[in-house]
Formats: structure tokens, sequence, C-alpha cells
């Protein structure tokens, strides 16, 4: 006779979502698919910070640039460039990760904070410290704030709406550092 390994447990459908606090991220269907989603959409970890997880994605974007600066001679059309080509991966790791806990636009999901700190980053010239604070301050202050369309963009769908309003937000900075740098500001 078979034993009846399902008595007593509650049914799949009838569980609450799984957060990263208890390993739900990853876990269950589709395992290597949410393995990677999760490690893109939390910046390979930035996300589960304690403290500000936003804005230790955007340290971390703001680190590498400096290092791809310092290294391999990145200018700003670079940074947006590069911003260009993760932006889909950031959609689809934000929505699958989204969807696999349930939470419409999860605070540990950092990714967008990084693709909207290397548009940001682009607006830098010259691309010095002081350039790469005033991009680091204003993505952040923009992204915090949400003026028109920042917050609207939210509303998109999925992976598309968490990542859309932190690329406006890095558009506006963007802008505001061009400008600044076209008046030696600086």
């Amino acid at each position: 006779m078979k034993k009846n390994h399902n008595v007593g447990r509650t049914p799949r459908s009838a569980r609450p979502p799984r957060t990263p606090a208890d390993g739900g991220v990853g876990c269950g269907p589709g395992g290597p698919p949410h393995r990677l989603a999760a490690l893109l959409s939390t910046w390979f970890g930035c996300g589960y910070s304690p403290v500000a997880p936003g804005t230790a994605g955007s340290l971390a974007a703001l680190l590498i640039a400096i290092v791809l600066h310092a290294w391999a001679g990145f200018a700003g059309w670079h940074f947006l460039l590069l911003a260009a080509i993760g932006c889909w991966p950031a959609v689809w790791a934000a929505g699958v990760t989204a969807r696999a806990t349930g939470i419409e636009d999860p605070g540990f999901v950092v990714v967008d904070e990084v693709v909207g700190q290397w548009i940001a980053l682009a607006g830098a010239h010259p691309f010095n410290w002081k350039s790469c604070l005033a991009a680091f301050a204003l993505f952040r202050l923009f992204d915090i704030w949400k003026p028109p369309p920042v917050r609207q963009l939210e509303a998109l769908d999925g992976g598309l709406g968490i990542v859309a309003d932190d690329v406006m937000a890095g558009l506006y900075a963007a802008l505001v550092l061009l400008l600044a740098g076209c008046f030696n500001l600086y």
C-alpha cells in the first residue's frame, strides 16, 4: 500500500507567496529561471540590504561605472548603451521576481535602480567625482520624488512598470547633469 505524502499539507495554490526572507525567490517550479531572475533583479544581492536597498543598488551601479571609466575608459554614451542593453533583461527579471513573490513592486528588486543610475551617468560631462556624486544624488532625488511622468510609469504592468519609472528618473537626472555641465557647474 502506498503512503499518501500529502495528508495534512496545504495545497500549493492555497499557500501564501514566498518571499526572500523565507527563501521564496528561486524556489519552486522553474527553479533556474527564477534563480537567474532573483540574481539579476536583486543585482547580485544588493537588494537584500537591510537599509535602503534602492540606494544600495544605485551605489553598486555607481561603483561599477567608476571602475569601467577608470579601467576601460567608458564615457557617458557607454553608460547609456549599457543601460539600453540591460533594460530588457531588467524588465524580465523584475517581472519574474514580482510574479514569483506575489508582490507588485518588491523593494528588494533593485536592477531598475542600476539601469536608471547608468542613464543618469550618461549626462555626466566631464566624468569626475563631482559629476558622479551629482548623478547619484539627482537620480535618487527623482526616483524618490517621482515627478510626472515618473509616477505614472509605475502603473505599467509587471516588470515594465518596475523599470520604466527608474528609466525616466534617470533621464531627468541625465538632463540636469548635461545642462549643469554645459555651464561648468561641476
